[in-house]
């Protein structure tokens, strides 16, 4: 008769999420993992298989967390300016909360592994892609509902704001200061006036 699992797939997942988003995916060990997540080696294998396998798991599950969430609040708040400073208000939040001092899950991964990983590679290049289009769609419904200026880019606007919000996150890392951060993010956001 199989064994029934003693614990909540979607809790370990969070859980290995939160370690390798701090030590990264070279600095995990599998010992950590067993620590940290509570769990036996067999049951951590023949659930989400290895190191790797676990790691992709739970940078998808990053990655599908952070996209819904800024889908949702683009999706609710019709003013496109205000929708920005809402995501880079939240973003600047969770840097002065975070005394892990962790950063952009996606940055710190696209910094440890490339160059290097090419299976990585494409996982982030269609991260920034898909995350670059939602800001130009963005951009663009307030282009066409005329609260920005219908001579601005949408392109070049929503991939440079897109750098800035990982730029933020970057320097949040080693510059907490929220004055800082702030007027960043009021300078970055004065493109779409």
């Amino acid at each position: 008769m199989p064994r029934t699992k003693q614990f909540d797939e979607k809790e370990v997942l969070n859980k290995a999420m939160e370690l390798f988003w701090k030590k990264g995916f070279h600095a995990t060990s599998i010992q950590d993992l067993v620590s940290h997540l509570g769990i036996n080696r067999a049951s951590l294998y023949d659930t989400f298989g290895g190191k790797e396998e676990l790691f992709n798991s739970a940078f998808a599950h990053y990655r599908n967390t952070n996209s819904h969430f800024i889908k949702t609040l683009f999706e609710n708040e019709r003013l496109v300016k205000k929708g920005f400073e809402k995501l880079f208000d939240k973003a600047i939040e969770e840097a002065l909360n975070d005394t892990a001092r962790k950063g952009c899950f996606v940055v710190n991964t696209t910094t440890e592994m490339i160059p290097g990983d090419t299976s990585i590679h494409s996982v982030l290049i269609q991260n920034k892609e898909m995350a670059e289009q939602l800001f130009i769609n963005y951009i663009q419904s307030g282009i066409d509902s005329g609260e920005i200026d219908n001579l601005k880019d949408a392109k070049n606007i929503g991939r440079m704001l897109f750098t800035l919000y990982n730029g933020l996150r970057v320097v949040a890392k080693v510059d907490s200061d929220p004055k800082k951060l702030k007027d960043m993010l009021e300078a970055g956001l004065s493109v779409l006036d």
